[in-house]
């Protein structure tokens, strides 16, 4: 599953953050991806004074704003979840298509 964790102290609050989750729990239904991305609220994340701090798995973005929560969400958010869902053996063996040398 991928976290995705939104500061909602008083800062970021003022800022947007709750409009900002809401766009995100919208577009995470519209992608039918329940399940597979949570999000959660934190108090501080140490970057106030940048905007609405938010933490998808375990990269930091600051001055995300509710507005550009579509954008973010397609350019940072379901490029991961995607990626957590391809299988690791759609990767080929090392050996395969290699001719035996006995």
């Amino acid at each position: 599953m991928l976290l995705i964790t939104i500061c909602v102290g008083s800062s970021c609050s003022l800022r947007g953050s709750d409009e900002l989750a809401t766009e995100l729990f919208g577009l995470i239904k519209k992608e039918k991806l329940e399940g597979l991305v949570d999000i959660i609220g934190a108090f501080c994340m140490d970057a106030c004074s940048k905007g609405v701090s938010v933490r998808v798995g375990e990269q930091e973005f600051s001055g995300i704003r509710p507005e550009q929560a579509e954008t973010f969400f397609y350019r940072e958010v379901l490029p991961r979840v995607k990626s957590q869902l391809r299988p690791a053996s759609a990767d080929p063996a090392p050996d395969a298509g290699k001719e035996s040398s006995s």
